[in-house]
C-alpha cells in the first residue's frame, strides 16, 4: 500500500487513522463551502491539528459516558434531528441538505448523538459542579443595564394590496397598479369612515403574515422597510395614515398604541443571564479538564504535523 492509513494518535482504549482527520477536514471545507466560504490553503495544517484534537477529545468523552448520559443524550439528538429535518420541504432536500454538508444520512445521525453524549459527559462532569447564585445574576444585571433595554415600540395594524406577484415577485402592470390604488382609496375612506380597521384588514388585506390577526404587528424601528416605518411612528394613537407605498404594495396603518422604551424586568431574564454566566464560566474551566482528561487517556500524538496549537478544543 504506497498510501496506509496511519495511526496518527493514540490513548488507553483508542487510535485515531489519518483517514478520520481527513474526513473531518472534508466534512469542514464542504460545510464552509455550502456557506460560501473558503479554507485558505495556509490554515489546512493548522485545522488538520485542531479537527485532531476534537477527534481525541470526543474519543475521551465517549468512553467516560454512562448509561444515564446516553439516554440523555439519545432524547436530544432525536429532537435535533427531527427539528432539522422540519426546516426543510422533503426528505429529498433534507438529504441534498446533508450532501451539501459533506455528510450522509447515517453519519450526521451518529455525529449528532456523539456530540449529544460529549455535551451529556462534560453537564455531568463540569456543569454540575458549577453554581450561578441570584446575586451574581442580580449584579450582572446592575452591571450591563445596556443589555436589558426594549427599544420604543408601535402595536400597529396595516392593510396591504399588493403591486407585486405574490408567487414570482413580478411587477405589476400600470393599469393593474392603478386599480389597485383605487380600491385602497375605497378602502382607506371606509376605515377613516369608522368601520372596523380589524374586519376590513381579515376582508382585504393580502399580507398573509398579518390577516388573519386584523392585520396587527408589534415592531421597534429597524424591523419594516423605511417607508412603513416612518409613517407607523410618526402616527397618532388611533390615527390612520394616508396610502403608504413600498416594494410590496399600497398599504394604509392604523397605530393602536406607542410603548415606550423600558427596561425589561430582572425577573424576566435572571434564567437567561444565568445560562450565559453558567456557559462563560464552563468555558473557563474546560481547557484544565480537558487537558487533565488527554493526560489521564495517555495521549501520544504521533505525527507531530498534526500537534495542534489549540490543546483543548471543545468537542
Amino acid at each position: 500500500n504506497l498510501f496506509p492509513d496511519k495511526v496518527v494518535a493514540q490513548g488507553t482504549g483508542f487510535e485515531i487513522r489519518l483517514s478520520q482527520v481527513e474526513d473531518a477536514f472534508t466534512t469542514l471545507e464542504s460545510s464552509l463551502a455550502a456557506q460560501g466560504q473558503a479554507i485558505p490553503p495556509s490554515r489546512r495544517a493548522r485545522l488538520e491539528g485542531e479537527l485532531l484534537d476534537r477527534l481525541i477529545f470526543t474519543r475521551i468523552l465517549l468512553a467516560k459516558a454512562t448509561a444515564p448520559d446516553k439516554l440523555k443524550a439519545k432524547d436530544i439528538a432525536e429532537k435535533y434531528i427531527g427539528e432539522f429535518r422540519k426546516r426543510l420541504p422533503s426528505e429529498e432536500a433534507f438529504n441534498r441538505q446533508l450532501q451539501a454538508m459533506g455528510t450522509t444520512p447515517e453519519k450526521f445521525r451518529a455525529d449528532v448523538t456523539d456530540r449529544a453524549i460529549c455535551e451529556a459527559v462534560l453537564d455531568r462532569e463540569v456543569k454540575s459542579h458549577i453554581t450561578i447564585t441570584d446575586e451574581a445574576a442580580k449584579k450582572f444585571y446592575d452591571g450591563n443595564p445596556d443589555k436589558f433595554q426594549e427599544p420604543e415600540q408601535v402595536r400597529a395594524s396595516h392593510i396591504l394590496l399588493l403591486t407585486q406577484d405574490p408567487k414570482t415577485g413580478a411587477e405589476m402592470t400600470g393599469d393593474q397598479k392603478k386599480e389597485k390604488r383605487a380600491q385602497m382609496e375605497k378602502i382607506l375612506a371606509r376605515a377613516r369612515g369608522g368601520e372596523d380597521f380589524a374586519k376590513l384588514a381579515k376582508e382585504y388585506s393580502e399580507d398573509p403574515g398579518s390577516k388573519e390577526r386584523g392585520g396587527e404587528y408589534t415592531f421597534p424601528r429597524g424591523q419594516m422597510v423605511p417607508e412603513f416605518e416612518a409613517v407607523a411612528f410618526s402616527l397618532k394613537t388611533n390615527q390612520i395614515s394616508d396610502i403608504v407605498t413600498t416594494k410590496f404594495g399600497y398599504h394604509i396603518i392604523k397605530l393602536n398604541e406607542k410603548i415606550a422604551a423600558q427596561k425589561i424586568p430582572f425577573a424576566k431574564k435572571e434564567q437567561e443571564i444565568k445560562d450565559y454566566l453558567m456557559a462563560q464560566e464552563v468555558q473557563k474551566r474546560l481547557p484544565d479538564y480537558l487537558a487533565q482528561a488527554k493526560k489521564q487517556a495517555k495521549v501520544e500524538i504521533l505525527d507531530p504535523t498534526l500537534k495542534s496549537e489549540e490543546s483543548a478544543l471543545r468537542p
